[in-house]
């Protein structure tokens, strides 16, 4: 795997994992299915398909701290600092810039920093085979199958085959349709034509940012003049100076959703984005009644109680409930049914709208 590199996005406040996720501590560097955090097991997952040489991350210059901390094997140099957060399209952009100056042929693996994947031998093996499509000259994404009709996740069509790599099938990718409602989404898994969007991207240096200058002609400038700056000590003010310049967008509706030559290969890697309470709850292993207790005391009373998950570190009694979350926090406590986990974003909207900024 010569001239392959991850790219690491490690952006993002992990809103709906509220109040367990914060500003200054979120989810990707809690350790929320292990005992280690979610960033150093997407680092540790890479092993041995990729050095951590050729790890690189982009992140907030206020969080590059703690992941440094989790994971020193990362060379200091391969983290990108991004300004401020502009979504995924700008900080995709940024990595790309860096990875191609540092290697003109790079295939790059656009991975994040706070997903679960149970089969990681199986994702090494995808990764393997999407990097040879990507020298071929496709854009390639994972996608995941759909197990049942979620609205929270986008999805992606496949259409005819397109090729078989070490095993894996590749379909053209027909259309991306981003988080559908019901009725949608259960058209969607019915048709058997769908698989969820991974958010998980591999394509060489070259051929995205030819999508940049196409569809992003104001971004794939900045990018360029910032690129030029790379190694220089002109670098910081150029970054500075440009960054502005960036449309807030995500990749998928920057590059993905019109891009051209799109390559999808469906596969089963025991993939969550843990993006919810209620995801969290679905990786973790219950009890014979189905409940989760999480936390650093073993303190905990539960009469007449299933299916429901507690993170809390003092003693906690539930009594005659039943598919609720529960998080106990030094400052805040999350009571909610696990089927409204979802709404746990329009509380930290709420709290920041009220100025409740020490709760963010």
């Amino acid at each position: 795997m010569d001239h392959y590199y991850a790219l690491i996005m490690a952006g993002g406040s992990g809103t709906r994992l509220w109040p367990l996720s914060r500003k200054s501590r979120p989810k990707q560097v809690l350790p929320l299915v292990e005992d280690k955090s979610m960033f150093q097991i997407a680092v540790e997952r890479l092993e041995p398909l990729l050095p951590p040489e050729r790890v690189i991350v982009v992140a907030s210059e206020a969080l590059s701290e703690p992941l440094r901390a989790a994971a020193p094997q990362i060379p200091p140099e391969n983290y990108v600092i991004e300004p401020s957060a502009r979504n995924s399209g700008p900080a995709v952009g940024l990595g790309t810039i860096h990875i191609r100056h540092r290697d003109p042929d790079a295939v790059i693996a656009v991975l994040a920093s706070d997903h679960h994947i149970a089969e990681k031998a199986r994702f090494r093996a995808v990764l393997e085979a999407a990097a040879i499509l990507a020298r071929r000259g496709h854009i390639v994404t994972l996608g995941i199958s759909a197990s049942f009709p979620s609205t929270g996740f986008g999805y992606i069509r496949r259409g005819e085959p397109l090729a078989e790599v070490n095993g894996f099938q590749a379909y053209v990718a027909e259309q991306f349709t981003e988080k559908p409602d019901i009725e949608t989404a259960i058209s969607f898994v019915t048709s058997g034509d769908y698989s969820w969007n991974s958010g998980m991207f591999i394509w060489t240096a070259d051929r995205v940012m030819q999508e940049f200058k196409r569809q992003q002609p104001a971004m794939y400038d900045a990018l360029e003049a910032i690129a030029a700056s790379i190694g220089t000590d002109a670098y910081l003010e150029t970054l500075e100076r440009q960054w502005p310049n960036m449309t807030r967008q995500s990749i998928d509706y920057a590059v993905m959703e019109g891009a051209r030559d799109v390559a999808v290969i469906p596969v089963d890697i025991g993939w969550s984005d843990v993006g919810s309470w209620a995801s969290l709850y679905e990786v973790l292993t219950g009890d014979l009644e189905g409940n989760i207790m999480r936390g650093e005391s073993d303190n905990n009373l539960r009469i007449d109680t299933r299916n429901t998950l507690v993170i809390s570190n003092r003693m906690t009694v539930t009594i005659g409930v039943d598919n609720l979350i529960i998080v106990d926090t030094d400052d805040a406590l999350l009571v909610c049914h696990r089927d409204r986990s979802q709404d746990v974003r329009e509380v930290v909207e709420r709290l920041r709208a009220a100025g409740f900024d020490a709760y963010l």
